[in-house]
């Protein structure tokens, strides 16, 4: 927020100009006058403007500055930098692997002898799609699931019994579709999920034992009227040897933080090795943002002898010791181990240096040693997030101040409302009061001169 400086405009319809009976410059009388009243306020108030503003845009940078610093903190204070791993297989044509944790470093050699599937059967062939089936109730059953249709004539055609499966609200998992074929059309029935478990099984009871035409049950030794396509099985794999299995292709937790999504049969070998990459992003990004705020801090603060010019916020104490307590931090050390073990060293200007290498060296323990430095209660990142919190949170240190200095531009510009409200009250004073005095000179200046035309006949008479 930012005050400028009002002037007083004269009142209308006084003298502004050259006095008729005084000759006087009213108007440039009146200003100087008003203006030498005027100035010390207003210096006093121009001032307090001024530092306000200066200030507040100070705090600013400062405040943008560390949240910068607060953003770069986050993969590093998570420590998802840290545990960052690169997955690669061997033939992306038998699966793929994803990391969805915290994987450790090594080889697995993975042997595919077959996927999942969800069982898949076809009724014998009908006529067309508007055969009746038959009569009677058809129950469909998915594990502990089923449903039940009843099914009488008028809403019994291969067409219709589709249809009341597909619609059903509490279908175990089951869709109908009507395959048609050179003998006629065929009602196939698929499981929506792979894996034995998820297996169908479709049986009938009542009416006039057409629906018979419908009845499957895998572990019936006789009695089933379906084809099947495919059946309902697990995946299956060896891991390094160890057997495993799994009712979908989407393999999650057979390997600590590993997915594997298994595509065909056939053996690969999926590798997991460090990634410092994201840990080096993370890292010179805290770097270069905490050397930001040192170079905003330091144009705030510096003094040019030669210019003999001084920083905005020189002196300031709030940013001192945001500066003091930062350098504190950042050159200090948290559960035993410090930024330098890292590559990350304080140099003598104030900013922070990054040794790639030496990061690279560092990280060979999978991240180890960066965890220990930034996590727990203890860690750099508590430290630092819990300053920085007390700094740009919402109820920190810069916006109190912030809000203060906010008040004070608020107040300076009442007084500034306040101090052109009275010099305009005085420069119509004052014009009114040389007006008045003009019109007095005006009228003693008439008075004059009819005395000494009076004075000059007295002595022309007497002359005579």
């Amino acid at each position: 927020m930012a005050i400028t400086v009002g002037s007083t405009t004269p009142t209308t319809g006084l003298l502004t100009s050259m006095g008729v009976g005084s000759g006087l410059d009213v108007a440039t009388l009146v200003d100087k006058l008003v203006a030498a009243k005027k100035a010390p306020q207003q210096d006093q108030i121009t001032n307090q403007a001024a530092l306000a503003n200066t200030q507040l845009s100070g705090l600013g940078q400062i405040g943008a500055a560390l949240s910068a610093l607060q953003s770069a903190m986050a993969s590093l204070t998570d420590g998802s930098a840290f545990n960052a791993r690169t997955v690669s297989t061997g033939d992306a044509d038998v699966l793929s692997a994803i990391s969805s944790g915290s994987p450790v470093s090594g080889s697995y050699k993975i042997d595919v002898s077959q996927l999942a599937t969800s069982l898949k059967a076809s009724s014998a062939a009908f006529a067309n799609s508007s055969a009746a089936v038959g009569t009677g109730t058809l129950t469909l059953t998915v594990g502990e699931q089923s449903m039940s249709l009843d099914l009488s004539d008028g809403n019994n055609s291969l067409a219709q019994v589709r249809d009341a499966i597909n619609k059903a609200s509490d279908n175990p998992g089951v869709t109908a579709t009507i395959v048609n074929g050179t003998d006629g059309a065929h009602l196939v029935l698929s499981g929506s999920r792979t894996g034995v478990a998820n297996g169908f099984t479709v049986s009938s009871t009542g009416g006039d034992g057409g629906l018979a035409a419908l009845n499957y049950d895998a572990a019936a030794s006789s009695g089933n009227a379906l084809n099947v396509i495919t059946v309902a099985q697990d995946a299956e794999y060896t891991i390094d040897g160890l057997a495993g299995h799994s009712a979908t292709n989407s393999v999650a937790g057979a390997v600590d933080g590993l997915t594997f999504n298994l595509v065909k049969a056939g053996e690969t070998t999926v590798t997991v090795a460090n990634d410092n990459s994201k840990a080096t992003s993370a890292l010179t990004n805290l770097v270069n943002t905490y050397n930001s705020f040192v170079g905003i801090y330091q144009n705030l603060t510096k003094y040019d002898a030669t210019s003999k010019t001084a920083g905005a916020m020189i002196g300031d104490a709030t940013i001192n010791g945001i500066s003091n307590t930062l350098a504190r931090l950042v050159g200090g050390s948290a559960n035993g181990s410090s930024l330098s073990e890292l590559g990350i060293s304080l140099q003598v200007d104030g900013t922070l240096k990054l040794d790639k290498d030496a990061l690279t060296k560092a990280m060979s323990d999978g991240g180890k040693l960066a965890g220990k430095l930034f996590g727990g209660d203890d860690g750099f990142a508590a430290k630092l997030n819990s300053q920085l919190d007390q700094w740009v949170g919402s109820n920190g240190v810069l916006n109190s101040r912030t809000d203060s200095i906010s008040q004070q531009l608020k107040d300076l510009s009442v007084q500034q409302t306040t101090l052109n409200t009275r010099m305009a009250d005085l420069t119509a004073r004052y014009q009114a009061q040389f007006t008045a005095l003009d019109t007095l000179m005006s009228k003693l200046n008439s008075t004059s001169s009819y005395l000494q035309q009076q004075f000059d006949a007295l002595n022309n008479v007497n002359k005579k």
